[in-house]
C-alpha cells in the first residue's frame, strides 16, 4: 500500500521559509567584536603608515638639501629617489581611492573612511572591486604586481627583498584555487566593509615600508663626507690607551668630515708617517705614561693648505692578572670554590684560564668555579690573554688545597618567623617533638655549606642511670628515639653522638663532639 504524504499547510510552509531565512541571516551575520577588531588593526596600521611616511619625508628632505650642496654627486641618487616617490604615491593613492569608493557604497555620499557606519556590509566591496565591467579589482591587482616588480629591483639586501615580495604578493591560496577564485575575488568577494578597508590600509603600509627600504639604500650611496664642510678637526683614535709591555700601541689619526677621495698628510715628531689610512704604530718596550704629538695637513676646497695639531696620551703597563678566591686564600677539594679573575684593560672574553689538579669553569663575566680534586696538594691557576692576535701569559697563581672542615650538627626548628638552629643546651619539649631529625652544615660566616646526615646515635638514661643508645633512621629520629623523648620529664637530658655526615666533596666523616639536649 503506497504511503500517503501529509499535506503541509500554508502556515507551516511560511514558518519553514522564515526558519531558512533566519539561518541564512545568522550565517551572514558578522560579530561586532570581529568588526571592532578590524577597526583596531586598521588604526594601528594607519599609525605605522604615518610614522613610515614621516621617516620617508625626512630622507626626501635630506636628498633635497644635498642636491643643493653638491648636485654633481647627488643627482643620480636624487632622481632615483623621485622615481620611487612617484610610483609609491601612485599605488598608495589608488588604495586610498578604493577605500573611499567602498565606504561611499556602504554609507552613502556622506561616508567617512575613518568612521564607517555600516562596517558589516558585505556588498560594497564586492560591487566596487568585482562588478562586471566596472569592478576595479583587476586594476589593483595589476598595479600591485607592477609596483612589486619595479621596487624589488632597487633593493640590494636579499632578506629585505624577500620580505617586500612577500608583503606585496598577489598569490592565491590553494584552497581558493580549488574554488576557482582569482586574487581579487579571494580578497574582496563578500568581504565586510571594515575588513576590505583594513586590507587596503595594510597595502598602504606595505607600500610606505618598501619605499623606505629603497630610500635608505639610496641615501647610503651618498657619502655625506663628500659634501664640502666649513669645519675641520684632527682626531686620534687609539685601539687602547693602556698597553701591556711587549705589546703594540695602535691608533688611527683622521681629520673629521674630510673628503674620502683625499688623504691627509700626517706628521709625528716632525716626520711624515707612511700610511694610506692614517694608522700609526710603535712598539712599547717599557712601562710608564707617554705622549706623542704631531699635525695633519690637507688641502681644502679652495686649494689652500689646512693644518691641525694633535696630542695623544697612553700608558704602558707590565703584564699582570688578578685571581682571587671569593671566600679565602685556600681552595677546598671536591667543592665548587667561587673565583674572580681579571686583567686590567682586557675584557674577560679575551682571557684563557686553566688550573692544574682539578677543573676550572667560567660562570659569568670574570666569575669562575674552581674544583680541585685532591686535598693536601697545590692548585696552580694560569691566566693568559689574547693580545694582538696571540695569547700572552699574564701570571700564575698557587693555592693550597684543603679538605672541607667538619660541619656543626644542629636541630632545625621554626620560631619568630624564621628557621633557628639548636646546637646544644636547653630546648622546649614541645619544640623538640615538632622536629623530624638533625642536620649539619658549615656556617662560620665565610662558608655556608650544607652536609647530608647519614646516621646518628642518641644516648638516654634509664631509671638506674644506665646509658641506653638508640640508632636513628638516617637523618630522622627513629620511632624508638621519639618514644624516649616523649617520656622525658623537665630537666632530663640526652646526648646525640656518633654523627656521620657527607659533604659536597663526597667524603663521609664522623663529627667530633656530642650535642647535649636538656628538656625545658
Amino acid at each position: 500500500m503506497p504511503i500517503k504524504k501529509k499535506r503541509i499547510s500554508p502556515r507551516q510552509k511560511m514558518i519553514n521559509l522564515m526558519y531558512l531565512v533566519l539561518l541564512a541571516m545568522l550565517a551572514l551575520n558578522v560579530s561586532s567584536d570581529v568588526l571592532n577588531g578590524f577597526s583596531l588593526v586598521s588604526d594601528g596600521l594607519k599609525k605605522s603608515t604615518d610614522n613610515a611616511s614621516k621617516s620617508n619625508m625626512g630622507i626626501y628632505s635630506t636628498f633635497d638639501q644635498q642636491m643643493k650642496n653638491n648636485p654633481a654627486k647627488v643627482k643620480q641618487w636624487y632622481e632615483k629617489a623621485q622615481y620611487v616617490r612617484g610610483m609609491s604615491d601612485s599605488l598608495y593613492n589608488l588604495a586610498e581611492e578604493l577605500k573611499e569608493a567602498i565606504v561611499r557604497k556602504s554609507d552613502g555620499k556622506e561616508a567617512d573612511v575613518n568612521n564607517i557606519k555600516n562596517r558589516e556590509d558585505l556588498e560594497a566591496s564586492t560591487q566596487v572591486m568585482l562588478a562586471p565591467g566596472t569592478g576595479r579589482g583587476k586594476e589593483l591587482f595589476n598595479a600591485i604586481n607592477s609596483y612589486r616588480e619595479r621596487i624589488v629591483k632597487m633593493v640590494t639586501d636579499k632578506e629585505k627583498r624577500e620580505i617586500i615580495t612577500s608583503n606585496l604578493a598577489t598569490d592565491v591560496p590553494a584552497k581558493a584555487k580549488i574554488l576557482g577564485k582569482n586574487w581579487q575575488e579571494y580578497a574582496f568577494e563578500n568581504m565586510p566593509t571594515a575588513a576590505a578597508v583594513t586590507l587596503l590600509t595594510k597595502l598602504q603600509n606595505d607600500v610606505r615600508t618598501a619605499e623606505g627600504e629603497v630610500l635608505h639604500n639610496l641615501i647610503s650611496n651618498v657619502d655625506v663626507k663628500d659634501i664640502r664642510v666649513n669645519q675641520l678637526n684632527a682626531y686620534v683614535i687609539p685601539n687602547a690607551q693602556t698597553v701591556v709591555q711587549g705589546g703594540r700601541f695602535s691608533a688611527q689619526i683622521i681629520m673629521a668630515a674630510v673628503d674620502t677621495t683625499r688623504r691627509p698628510t700626517i706628521y709625528i715628531g716632525g716626520k711624515q708617517i707612511q700610511s694610506d689610512k692614517g694608522y700609526y704604530e710603535t712598539v712599547c718596550s717599557k712601562t710608564g705614561d707617554f705622549t706623542f704629538s704631531g699635525y695633519i695637513e690637507m688641502l681644502n676646497g679652495s686649494g689652500e693648505k689646512v693644518r691641525r695639531d694633535f696630542t695623544q696620551k697612553y700608558s704602558v703597563v707590565a703584564p699582570s692578572a688578578t685571581v682571587s678566591a671569593d671566600i679565602m686564600n685556600v681552595l677546598y677539594a671536591g667543592y665548587d670554590n667561587p673565583m674572580s679573575v681579571s686583567v686590567p684593560g682586557i675584557p674577560s672574553s679575551k682571557l684563557r684560564v686553566s688550573m692544574t689538579g682539578g677543573s676550572f669553569e667560567q660562570k659569568g663575566e670574570g666569575k669562575y668555579i674552581a674544583r680541585p680534586s685532591t686535598p693536601g696538594t697545590e692548585a696552580v691557576i694560569t691566566v693568559a690573554a689574547e693580545s694582538e692576535g696571540r695569547m700572552q701569559e699574564m701570571g700564575k697563581f698557587t693555592f693550597r688545597v684543603r679538605k672541607l672542615p667538619d660541619p656543626t650538627a644542629y636541630i632545625a626548628y621554626t620560631a619568630d618567623g624564621g628557621e633557628n638552629h639548636f646546637t646544644g643546651g636547653g630546648l622546649s619539649k614541645q619544640i623538640l617533638m615538632g622536629t623530624d631529625g638533625i642536620g649539619a652544615a658549615i656556617d662560620d660566616g665565610l662558608l655556608n655549606i650544607a652536609f647530608r646526615v647519614n646516621s646518628f646515635e642518641i644516648v638516654f638514661f634509664d631509671a638506674m642511670g644506665n646509658a641506653v643508645p638508640y640508632q636513628s633512621n638516617g637523618s630522622k629520629f627513629s620511632d624508638q628515639q621519639k618514644a624516649q623523648m616523649r617520656g622525658l620529664a623537665r630537666n632530663k637530658r640526652f646526648y646525640i653522638r656518633e654523627i656521620h655526615a657527607t659533604g659536597p666533596d663526597g667524603i663521609e666523616r664522623t663529627l667530633n663532639g656530642v650535642m647535649e639536649v636538656i628538656i625545658k
